[in-house]
């Protein structure tokens, strides 16, 4: 990736301690501008925004703006391929702008799968459009998707796949080879070692194989990951020892194992990351709320702490 797009003529608005970071507005047609803008209100971060000026509504003072297209009024809540490719746009711009080293970590508002695809992207989201700008390719080994929250964090085996399908592929190589991207990159967050528990996927986990035998697998893959990873635990218990302080990262077997728990206790301050990345990247844990889009209710919590958690994180993460 080359930084030629990016409009460098301009001079930043800030000459800050730090970068600033890399913020894209997301899909026009949901409340990602709302919830950013409300979201930088009063807070002393610096920002370059990345989306539609003209579907974008009012300008957060203070914020340099790059400006990808769009004209005429935004139609709230409506999936187009038109709003696809101003998503699409803003995230190239604002990934080259990190690569240039103008801006010290990515910051993304969400986006919607189908108006993205309507504009020809082949990727269901981020993470893994994010991982191919980076030639990241073996999700799991080269990069992941992880959240942090104050009080539970938890790395996923598997993503977007039906529940079948993610049992089957577990695998101790896979269980392994994620435990150590996780304790490489928690290392580069938090500057120390983690303690990993990996859950199991059968109740009790699996109870000494009456309830299945998928345990053996993911306890060969324990075995092979080293110190400071243990498991297989019981799912239904193992977030709760992390949440009182047992274990620093769970390492969960499928998509919602990880993200009830995550959504439950702290959906208001926990990130969706980007494990694996050459740079930090965070977003909110929800999506575009086409329902809400418009009429100035979405809650910007979420987003708030998102900032605040790749000011605090952004500087010391980038390679």
């Amino acid at each position: 990736m080359t930084p030629s797009k990016l409009p460098h003529s301009i001079p930043p608005r800030y000459t800050p301690l730090v970068k600033p970071l890399a913020v894209t507005l997301g899909d026009p047609a949901g409340i990602g501008p709302e919830v950013v803008f409300k979201a930088l209100e009063g807070l002393d971060v610096p920002v370059w925004l990345f989306g539609s000026r003209a579907w974008s509504g009012d300008i957060p003072d203070g914020a340099r703006f790059i400006d990808v297209g769009g004209s005429g009024a935004v139609r709230y809540g409506e999936i187009s391929a038109e709003y696809g490719r101003v998503a699409l746009d803003s995230i190239d711009l604002a990934v080259e702008a990190v690569a240039a080293g103008d801006c010290s970590a990515l910051v993304t508002a969400p986006i919607h799968k189908q108006s993205i695809a309507a504009a020809g992207s082949k990727f269901p989201g981020h993470t893994e459009l994010l991982a191919a700008l980076a030639g990241l390719n073996h999700y799991g080994r080269d990069y992941a998707m992880y959240f942090d929250s104050p009080s539970i964090r938890t790395v996923l085996l598997t993503v977007h796949v039906p529940l079948r399908e993610a049992i089957e592929s577990i695998t101790a190589a896979g269980v392994a080879d994620l435990a150590d991207l996780t304790k490489r990159e928690y290392r580069r967050l938090y500057g120390k070692e983690p303690r990993v528990a990996v859950a199991g996927v059968n109740p009790h986990a699996g109870e000494g194989g009456r309830f299945g035998s998928e345990e053996e697998e993911i306890a060969k893959g324990v075995a092979m990951a080293g110190e400071n990873v243990s498991g297989p635990h019981p799912p239904d218990t193992v977030f709760l020892a992390a949440r009182r302080g047992k274990y620093d990262v769970v390492m969960a077997m499928y998509h919602d194992q990880g993200l009830i728990p995550v959504k439950t206790l702290e959906f208001e301050q926990s990130v969706n990351v980007t494990i694996g990345l050459p740079y930090l990247r965070c977003s909110v844990d929800h999506g575009t709320a086409f329902d809400i889009a418009g009429k100035g209710m979405a809650d910007a919590r979420p987003m708030r702490y998102a900032l605040e958690w790749a000011a605090r994180h952004g500087a010391r993460c980038l390679r």
